[in-house]
């Protein structure tokens, strides 16, 4: 149950990020739910393989090239799922981090009673 309320909150996140950012656009809650699962599963199947193959680039820039990592798993699924754009790869990088953001405020909000 904590896993669907997960996707949930994230696709509310990412349903949200397009109203702080205009590069950013989803066009339906079901394209929200599609990309958030997706989202999901990018960064938990490719992410961890690209940090591993970008580690030398991560560590000469202490740890920034992070945030062009997920800018571009970000850019990846709107490539990926209809309904869901980004104007540009610097759009991803910067609406990847403000999901990100939208996503551990309402995570920390909702499910804080389920850790404890």
């Amino acid at each position: 149950m904590r896993l669907v309320l997960t996707w949930f909150i994230n696709a509310a996140a990412l349903f949200a990020v397009p109203y702080l950012m205009h590069s950013v656009d989803v066009t339906s809650v079901t394209a929200a739910l599609i990309a958030a699962l997706i989202l999901g599963l990018v960064n938990t199947l490719i992410r961890p393989l690209l940090l591993l193959l970008t580690l030398p680039v991560t560590v000469l820039t202490l740890g920034l090239f992070i945030f062009i990592v997920n800018g571009f798993t970000f850019w990846l699924v709107a490539q990926w799922v209809e309904g869901f754009t980004v104007t540009s790869f610097w759009a991803a990088v910067g609406g990847a981090l403000l999901y990100s953001v939208i996503s551990w405020a309402l995570s920390s909000l909702l499910l804080k009673d389920a850790d404890g």
